[in-house]
């Protein structure tokens, strides 16, 4: 009988190789679908049957009953295929891949137990696969899992295992012969300290002799302030040649110190140099063993891509490449979320139906890539795009001018690369309708905080009717990198180099005050100007009158958000090794880390993104500077929320009102109407389905109206499908939010958007 111990060692070993397996399978029905001939078709099906064959053995091997059986079911069907008893279909793979996702389901349930519906559905599955190995029509499946799960905002999943990594024997060698070098080192620092001994010892020996000859030196003395002519007696020639012995030997002790100082002084040179190329090759090796292929976050995408095309009724396919390219494991496992916000925006806003492509004369089925490529030694290039319809630049002046991000003046002034670095914003989206999975723009705004607290950089490019090119450029490794060390008030902190845009120095003279805020122009263009000690909430150096002399500062930051930082000194760049603030500081303003400077002070590394967020909103102004006179308390917005159930039309007033909405009710669209007629409404949440007048009647009823065609309308109902989807953008609805997936704050960051 099995331990609990070994039994735990067990499964943990368990769960790692069956995720493996799955994603293989994955991968393999992915390509299998999309496979043209059929001797390429042939060496994919070998392939998937070898992982189900194995999976089914694993888990007999565990007792793991439940995923075994769905193993052999996955097995015999692609055995079915390989005989051609059985026809691919569309239908059928979907059967596939909800079978990969139930066995993904009940890895996660091995410590929680299934339930019983769970246990229900996997036979219902099994069942299904039966038939179509006998060649009976293929049932529906089971519902494949809503898109939701890969929705803006929400972290993806920690995936199992992510806290153990697989090494090659042959890196561990290359650590073990170096680790084995540094016990030379440290035989070696062993004789140098011994040689430091020596040193002292000769130096307290030193110190011996000279205590016996201060009798002679104080005899000596008063010898020398005695009359002229005053006879000098035996005892005191006898304390004169004392100390003139001592002088000889004294002499002859430091010439020898000095001696072996400098010996040491070229052996501590030495090992210096020796001790510090083992440091490094050693560093380096251990950043090698957590290192890993770009392809195990990248391997997610391609299942992604598929049910998120269809559940938008588009056909896409995902092309890879540079997969092999390998990355800081700490850095990868921060690049999910990107990765999935950006191909998730590559279907949802780029990638046409096909009967719109077809129009315009492209394949209809969308093409999305993924490259990754080393850049320079030390940086990777991460490029996301795809071939759709691109960005509207119209659309995204506009969505900036609503969101106050900029003014309508400013954004018909702004060059079309800076105007698309907006969308990148909180709050910015394109899309006409706001669901639950997309259109409240936060997936790129999440997507540049992610990448700059990386120490990297994102951009977009885009060419009408052609596509969007998303482009990031990152470190390879998270534990050094090139800082750049700042003097702000009596403090040294570090602004991370590869964000710094210039650095430069300008007269105090040069600053100029527009609308309240200081300004410096730089080769002709008008930057924002900031303090950086305001910023951090430190003691500005003292200036006297407008000549201020020549004030240091650097520029951080991209298009409108480009943000000049006035420092007391710019010291120098150097490398850091950056250190974490620890569970208790995880996340702080302005704040990245901290490092170790060769002083042995701790200075800290400061956050790009952040001091640009705190120097647009404000944060800089000094806390003596004048305020404007707070106004009155805003009056309160009105909702009126239009639902038939009585139990839903509670919890929408209530989720509402104690967010300091002002509310209203109606039970169908007409009543809506006639409120509508009759009080003052700010926005409408409506339901759908209804009696005497819809959800959907009613937003066209609203959109044709003279008087309300710009009423914010969100639309909250239990329909989910495309379809419907697609209606309540016909209709003209500014939301579209579905009960099964409802989360409160989705709807009050909605409705907080839209008035």
């Amino acid at each position: 009988m099995m331990d609990n111990d070994f039994q735990k060692r067990l499964l943990a070993t368990f769960k790692i190789e069956t995720r493996e397996h799955l994603t293989a399978l994955s991968s393999g029905l992915i390509e299998l679908e999309q496979a043209a001939g059929q001797e390429q078709r042939q060496k994919i099906l070998e392939a998937v049957f070898r992982e189900a064959h194995s999976l089914k053995g694993a888990a007999r091997s565990v007792n793991m009953a439940g995923i075994e059986s769905l193993s052999h079911a996955l097995e015999s069907v692609f055995a079915a295929f390989k005989r051609e008893e059985c026809s691919p279909s569309a239908p059928l793979f979907d059967l596939l891949h909800r079978a990969i996702d139930t066995i993904d389901k009940q890895l996660l349930a091995i410590e929680t137990g299934q339930d019983a519906a769970a246990k229900s559905r996997a036979r219902e599955l099994i069942a299904s696969l039966e038939k179509a190995v006998k060649g009976a029509p293929t049932p529906s499946p089971p519902p494949v899992p809503s898109p939701a799960e890969y929705r803006e905002n929400t972290p993806a999943e920690k995936p199992a295992g992510s806290d153990t990594v697989r090494i090659p024997a042959a890196k561990l060698d290359s650590l073990l012969h170096q680790v084995e070098e540094m016990v030379t080192a440290k035989l070696t620092l062993r004789q140098r300290a011994a040689e430091v001994g020596e040193i002292s010892a000769a130096l307290a020996s030193w110190e011996k002799e000279w205590k016996k000859t201060r009798p002679a030196v104080r005899r000596l003395r008063k010898i020398q302030q005695a009359p002229a002519g005053g006879a000098i007696t035996d005892a005191d020639a006898d304390q004169l040649g004392r100390l003139l012995t001592f002088s000889d030997w004294s002499h002859a002790a430091v010439k020898s110190l000095e001696h072996q100082v400098h010996t040491l002084a070229k052996a501590l040179a030495l090992d210096r140099y020796t001790l510090n190329g083992m440091v490094d090759n050693l560093l380096e090796d251990v950043k090698e063993v957590l290192m890993l292929p770009c392809a195990t976050v990248l391997e997610v995408l391609p299942k992604m891509v598929r049910e998120l095309a269809r559940d938008h009724g588009k056909d896409a396919e995902l092309v890879i490449a540079g997969g092999a390219v390998e990355i800081d494991k700490r850095i990868l496992e921060e690049l999910k979320d990107p990765l999935i916000h950006l191909v998730r925006n590559c279907i949802d806003h780029g990638i046409e139906v096909p009967a719109q492509r077809k129009r315009l004369d492209k394949p209809e089925r969308g093409r999305i890539s993924v490259a990754v490529s080393l850049k320079e030694s030390s940086r990777v290039e991460i490029v996301v795009a795809d071939d759709g319809a691109g960005i509207d630049s119209v659309r995204v002046a506009d969505v900036v001018v609503q969101q106050g991000l900029v003014s309508q003046d400013e954004a018909s002034r702004l060059e079309r690369e800076a105007l698309l670095g907006l969308v990148f914003s909180s709050g910015v989206s394109t899309a006409r309708l706001i669901t639950d999975i997309s259109g409240r723009g936060l997936g790129l705004a999440i997507v540049r905080e992610k990448v700059e607290k990386l120490g990297g950089t994102v951009t977009v490019a885009t060419e009408p009717r052609h596509g969007t090119t998303f482009r990031m450029v990152l470190p390879l490794t998270l534990s050094t990198y090139r800082g750049m060390l700042v003097r702000v008030a009596d403090q040294t902190v570090i602004v991370p180099a590869a964000a710094v845009e210039r650095v430069a120095r300008i007269a105090g003279a040069a600053l100029r005050t527009v609308e309240n805020r200081e300004t410096v122009e730089l080769d002709g263009v008008p930057l924002s100007f900031v303090w950086l000690a305001d910023l951090l909430h430190l003691p500005r150096t003292e200036r006297n009158g407008n000549d201020v002399g020549l004030i240091p500062l650097f520029v951080i930051g991209s298009g409108v958000n480009r943000i000049a930082f006035g420092v007391d000194g710019i010291l120098a760049e150097q490398e850091i090794l950056v250190k974490g603030l620890g569970p208790q500081l995880s996340r702080v303003r302005n704040i990245a880390g901290a490092t170790v400077l060769g002083t042995g002070k701790v200075a800290t590394i400061l956050h790009p993104g952040d001091l640009v967020k705190s120097a647009v909103k404000g944060a800089g102004v000094p806390a003596g500077a004048a305020r404007p006179a707070e106004k009155g308390e805003a009056p309160r917005r009105s909702v009126l929320i239009v639902e038939d159930s009585i139990t839903a039309r509670t919890l929408l007033k209530n989720i509402l009102e104690t967010a300091g909405y002002r509310t209203s009710t109606a039970m169908d669209g007409i009543d809506a109407l006639t409120q509508l007629r009759t009080e003052t409404i700010d926005l409408v949440v409506s339901d759908v389905d209804m009696p005497r007048m819809n959800g959907f009647e009613l937003t066209a009823q609203i959109r044709g109206s003279r008087e309300f065609a710009d009423m914010p309308l969100v639309l909250v109902t239990s329909l989910d499908s495309r379809e419907d989807r697609e209606r309540g953008i016909e209709v003209g609805a500014n939301a579209y939010i579905v009960k099964s997936s409802f989360d409160q704050s989705n709807l009050l960051e909605v409705v907080k958007r839209l008035i």
